[in-house]
């Protein structure tokens, strides 16, 4: 048995653009019956006890605003929240563990920061019943005999204290115009405010004002503050955004030492390498952004992101997408590579006021993709600027034979148009290659963008489309500056697969730079490694094979990998823990092999 879910876009639902074709040509409405009509606010209605889930109104939408599903009749039992008809519904809820990190992953739109406002009391479940006020003793009711119960029943008498890290920190300048130091002082409820800057690295933006500090900032400024009230249950959504690899450690081990101190935390992170290292368990949110989301069972934290990996959810039986993602071993010498060079650059030097870069020489060959790794404040965007021609050296000289698609960090949103119109403008000249729709447009659903103004897409669709337009272009030489940034897990996989294939494949090349770990193993040749001093002075070392420059840069940051038995992914090691003595002792900061480390020499 099924239950019927039928989902319209609101933002792309636009009757006054169409001639109506999902009420006049649905058979239900043929007959006579009134499965779908207008509502009173201009959008379609449908009827999901009428629907007979024939697809005529999906295919006829000019927009693309309809998604009608079947999902299991034992579901419906468990619907904790649905905000209106033909809206989003969510199924079943995180569950907190005392004195343990949960962590939370899944796609964006999939329902993670609602299943936080319910668990933080934000949000009154209705259990899928929108017409009337919610209330806590009918939500109460649903869970006797459930491990939640007692959790809400403090949540419903005002009697859970939680602490907030939200998603959109950009905000935080709108509620807050003093300085950092002041807010950490009023948050400040176990006297640790001196402790927590120095781990989290705020020292010197306390006198700054919340409209001066970098997103990274802003981003350590929010956990920092969350972290010092005196709450049962901590929920940190996304904190490791605008972070660099440094920073989400020092973050990670700030979220495990208040699970350490006896408290609850529920961690939502995409970048699934500190999520492991945080995490003592995972849930995986699954299902179809924008129209259902399911949380998934308990795992202990390697197994739960082995099935994200794997797209297979073993308990529930459960799969949620077709492929595993496999992590290839890193090789000396990439049969992919020609011996011809689209990029060569000699000793190149860049200087500002309190700054200065020194980049060793290198070369980059056709059908070879450098990763770029590296703190923040070193240097980087200005080295990608200066190979795609955006910015000169001081000293020393760049040769490129091919022109450069350019990503930029930060993007723009000033485009007057929709995402089609942007995308017809010239951007993306071969939008319509069939390699292209296969690899990213398709996968990431560009074409539901379409109708939608640049200008009002979240920072997740922005780096889709942006994305997109790059990889679009006619060239043979992409540079990508943190295409990670704000995109869901499951989107970093699709971008990480699409650069093998549409890069590597096609005998292109590219330059990526982020701070996420896994998407640097799974589309990186080589390595070009960053070191200095943040915001004073950056040393780009010459670039090396993958193994050879995660050693290097692990080893600064005093932290060892090894490769996951069952998936190959690279994971975290527990600093102080017997690998990770064993790998430090041997250098092997970055272990490359699946097996078991060998026992350490006596």
């Amino acid at each position: 048995m099924t239950h019927r879910v039928a989902v319209v876009d609101q933002d792309l639902c636009h009757s006054d653009k169409c001639g109506l074709e999902c009420i006049r040509d649905c058979p239900v409405n043929i007959n006579g019956e009134g499965c779908i009509v207008l509502g009173e606010n201009k959008l379609a209605i449908i009827s999901e006890e009428l629907c007979i889930g024939c697809g005529i109104c999906i295919k006829v939408c000019p927009f693309d605003a309809i998604t009608i599903l079947n999902l299991g009749e034992e579901l419906k039992q468990d619907r904790i929240h649905q905000f209106g008809i033909n809206t989003f519904r969510l199924y079943r809820l995180p569950v907190p563990r005392k004195g343990q990190v949960v962590g939370l992953v899944g796609r964006n739109g999939i329902g993670k920061s609602t299943a936080l406002q319910i668990l933080s009391g934000q949000v009154v479940p209705n259990l899928g019943d929108y017409e009337h006020e919610p209330k806590w003793d009918g939500f109460l009711d649903y869970l006797s005999g459930r491990e939640l119960k007692e959790h809400f029943k403090r949540v419903a008498g005002g009697e859970l204290r939680v602490s907030l890290k939200p998603q959109a920190v950009y905000k935080l300048p709108e509620v807050w115009g003093k300085d950092v130091r002041s807010l950490l002082r009023q948050m400040d409820e176990m006297g640790r405010m001196g402790e927590v800057v120095e781990e989290l690295s705020l020292s010197d933006a306390l006198e700054k004002k919340m409209s001066e500090l970098s997103g990274g900032e802003l981003q350590r400024v929010a956990v920092a503050a969350a972290s010092l009230k005196d709450a049962d249950l901590y929920l940190f959504d996304e904190p490791s955004s605008y972070n660099d690899v440094f920073q989400r450690l020092a973050v990670s081990k700030l979220v495990r030492s208040i699970a350490e101190s006896g408290r609850s935390v529920v961690l939502v992170e995409h970048d699934i390498a500190f999520l492991d290292y945080a995490s003592d368990y995972v849930q995986i949110i699954y299902g179809e952004p924008g129209v259902y989301g399911i949380v998934s069972s308990l795992y202990p934290a390697r197994s739960g992101i082995n099935s994200l990996i794997d797209g297979y959810l073993a308990r529930e039986n459960v799969r949620f997408r077709e492929r595993a993602v496999t992590f290839e071993q890193a090789t000396t010498a990439d049969e992919r590579q020609s011996e011809e060079l689209l990029v060569e650059y000699n000793q190149l030097s860049k200087s500002y006021p309190g700054f200065r870069l020194r980049v060793a020489g290198g070369k980059l060959r056709r059908g070879s993709t450098v990763g770029v790794v590296g703190a923040n404040a070193l240097g980087k965007t200005t080295f990608l600027r200066m190979i795609a021609a955006e910015e000169a050296p001081d000293g020393g000289d760049v040769s490129v034979s091919e022109k450069v698609a350019y990503k930029p960090q930060y993007l723009k949103s000033d485009f007057a148009g929709t995402v089609q119109e942007f995308f017809s403008s010239g951007i993306g000249t071969k939008l319509d290659d069939s390699n292209l729709q296969a690899a990213l447009v398709a996968p990431l659903k560009i074409e539901k963008l379409y109708p939608r103004n640049l200008n009002e897409l979240s920072g997740g669709e922005l780096q889709k489309v942006a994305i997109v337009a790059t990889m679009a272009q006619d060239v043979n030489l992409y540079a990508l500056d943190e295409p990670s940034a704000f995109l869901d897990v499951e989107d970093r996989f699709v971008v990480a697969k699409a650069l093998n294939r549409l890069v590597k494949a096609n005998g292109k090349s590219a330059i990526v730079i982020d701070h996420d770990i896994q998407l640097i193993d799974l589309v990186s040749d080589e390595l070009l490694v960053f070191r200095g001093t943040p915001g004073a002075e950056g040393m780009a070392m010459e670039p090396m094979s993958r193994e050879d420059g995660m050693n290097v840069f692990l080893k600064e940051m005093g932290l060892t990998y090894r490769r996951d038995v069952n998936t190959g992914r690279p994971r975290v090691n527990k600093p102080g823990s017997k690998l990770d003595r064993e790998q430090k002792e041997r250098g092997q900061y970055y272990y490359v092999s699946r097996e078991p480390v060998p026992e350490a020499a006596p």
